[in-house]
């Protein structure tokens, strides 16, 4: 048995260096929610999840008065029964969103706990199904005041430059002839045979619409669409998934088991992109892998390469890592003590220490606007 013997959280509000767009949204800043769970052993983990860019204290909240009283004195091992007692503690204060994500993160902090008293990184505790290194693509191609089509393109082209044989940008910001300008210069400087995933983050509303677009797109040889409408429209998904040749991609913000099987029964998502620190964390993620496994559906993960690099390499569906190279987005990067390693053409190198294989960087995280641990 280890015991838990301290919970505690923190927010970082983390400022962008330059006002960043999506489709329909800027952000300034993000916030992230931070945990650390002790036990009597003396050993930490550490769990960590994207709060927003505004109001992200809510997630420690969740933590401090709601979560960290479940967990305290109780046995670390005990990770589905603790997942079990988190969620119905939270029941009703809701099943998604700011209370999901501290689950998410707490659970997080176990794994990692107990993966470092095994003295195995992350993904070999979890039982590895693929060698190293593991396959990413590198995410970008974010909406900044002055950015043409040929900016972007140099921006994609550089991230085949650096190894990387599929690449993601952002869509639907524009109407559909600059949009369509955006894409074409994209495939232009990258050539015929890169991936290029296009992400519009819930741009549009109707499947119309939708396929206006898409139809612009088809010619460039996108590789999915991603995120094309809010993620409560799944009947719209599917729509879209049964309307166009080209993969529907979603889920980053999807939670629980529960809500992926819809997603899956209703044909919404050809990927999911399940994100461990949204969804309920790794004992959720597993499941809903499992879930997708059974629909013949890859996960490629959204968000934190750190974290998900473990997770795809250790669930048999796991196709690739989202890879920020740029800190100025990602910029949770900024706030750890390492970075992974990118092998050209290959992937990613899995990490070799125990557990996750990183920390908190406490010095540059006290530059930032953060809360103190309680």
């Amino acid at each position: 048995m280890a015991r838990i013997v301290s919970v505690e959280a923190r927010t970082v509000r983390v400022p962008l260096e330059r006002p960043t767009a999506f489709a329909r949204r800027q952000v300034t800043g993000r916030d992230y929610g931070l945990v650390k769970i002790k036990t009597d052993d003396g050993l930490e983990g550490i769990g960590h999840c994207y709060a927003g860019h505004a109001g992200g204290k809510l997630v420690a909240q969740a933590v401090r008065e709601l979560l960290a009283p479940v967990l305290l004195g109780k046995d670390s091992y005990d990770v589905e029964l603790l997942w079990k007692e988190m969620y119905q503690e939270a029941l009703l204060h809701g099943r998604a969103g700011s209370t999901m994500r501290a689950i998410s993160i707490l659970d997080i902090a176990l794994w990692d706990r107990n993966a470092q008293a095994a003295q195995l990184p992350l993904y070999k505790f979890m039982g590895a199904a693929t060698r190293d290194p593991v396959p990413a693509y590198a995410s970008g191609g974010y909406y900044l005041d002055g950015k043409t089509p040929k900016h972007l393109g140099e921006e994609m082209a550089g991230y085949v430059a650096l190894g990387f044989d599929a690449v993601k940008m952002k869509v639907g910001r524009e109407d559909p002839k600059g949009e369509e300008k955006r894409m074409a210069a994209v495939r232009e400087a990258v050539g015929p045979d890169v991936l290029v995933m296009l992400d519009a983050n819930n741009a549009w509303s109707d499947v119309p619409t939708a396929l206006r677009y898409m139809e612009r797109f088809a010619p460039y040889d996108p590789y999915w669409i991603e995120e094309p409408f809010s993620p409560d429209q799944i009947d719209n998904h599917a729509k879209l998934a049964a309307a166009i040749g080209v993969p529907v991609a979603t889920g980053e913000i999807e939670v629980g088991r529960w809500r992926h099987k819809e997603l899956l029964d209703k044909q919404g998502a050809s990927i999911l992109q399940t994100d461990a620190a949204v969804c309920g964390g790794i004992t959720e993620f597993k499941k809903i892998a499992a879930l997708a496994d059974c629909y013949g559906v890859n996960l490629c993960p959204h968000w934190f390469h750190d974290l998900h690099v473990h997770l795809v390499a250790a669930i048999p569906n796991g196709q690739m890592v989202e890879f920020f190279a740029d800190d100025q987005v990602l910029n949770f990067r900024k706030i750890i003590d390492r970075q992974l390693t990118m092998i050209p053409h290959k992937g990613l190198k899995l990490p070799t220490d125990p557990g996750l294989g990183y920390a908190f960087d406490e010095k540059a995280i006290a530059k930032c606007d953060a809360d103190a641990w309680a």
